[in-house]
């Protein structure tokens, strides 16, 4: 991770913590494959819980621990693309969910992306590069730091005569899971959408 570390401004202490305990979860997720080899099934999720234990108790502040914590739990996110079949739905979830350590995920996947096997290696990084050039492209083409519903909750109380409750989060939740598919839709056919959605409930 030292390698790439000057991409996150110097040295960086969630980003080594992330990369020294990253793995943290596979000796208890080892398993033997029926025919040969070894999985670690969940190991980035047992990891992430592993790491929290770890870093609580020496004591790290709650904002390294979670941003840690989130770190492991998605540094396998990458590989579960094959070669690179990112689509734009993926990419915006990907961005999503690492939110504002979307950056320190760059730097801890490519270094994870090690291997004995040089083409391997090499097949990884361009990849990865296809994949930063992906968030980069749509990153431009629409807002991908803050992804949000096309409607907010004022408008939608007002479409569907409702006052603040649950069926407004739901109704945003909808939304977003929209945006999150296919992009930016505008508030036309979001609100053609929403009454669809709120019609046929």
């Amino acid at each position: 991770a030292m390698a790439h570390e000057d991409r996150l401004g110097g040295k960086n202490l969630v980003i080594r913590l992330a990369a020294l305990l990253h793995d943290i979860g596979k000796p208890k997720t080892r398993a033997l494959i029926p025919g040969g080899g070894v999985s670690f099934h969940h190991h980035e999720v047992v990891g992430a819980r592993l790491a929290k234990e770890r870093l609580k108790k020496l004591r790290f502040s709650n904002e390294v621990i979670d941003d840690v914590e989130l770190l492991i739990a998605l540094h396998l996110r990458f590989h579960g693309y094959g070669d690179g079949e990112w689509t734009d739905s993926a990419v915006r979830r990907y961005v999503r969910d690492a939110g504002a350590l979307v950056t320190h995920l760059h730097v801890l996947t490519r270094a994870d992306c090690t291997t004995r096997n040089q083409r391997k290696a090499e097949r990884l990084a361009r990849t990865y590069d296809e994949l930063e050039a992906h968030i980069n492209r749509l990153a431009q083409e629409e807002e991908l730091a803050a992804i949000r519903p096309d409607l907010d909750g004022g408008e939608v109380m007002q479409l569907l005569n409702l006052k603040p409750s649950r069926e407004v989060g739901q109704a945003l939740d909808f939304l977003l899971e929209l945006r999150l598919e296919h992009g930016p839709l505008g508030k036309e056919r979001a609100t053609n959408e929403l009454l669809n959605w709120w019609r046929s409930r």
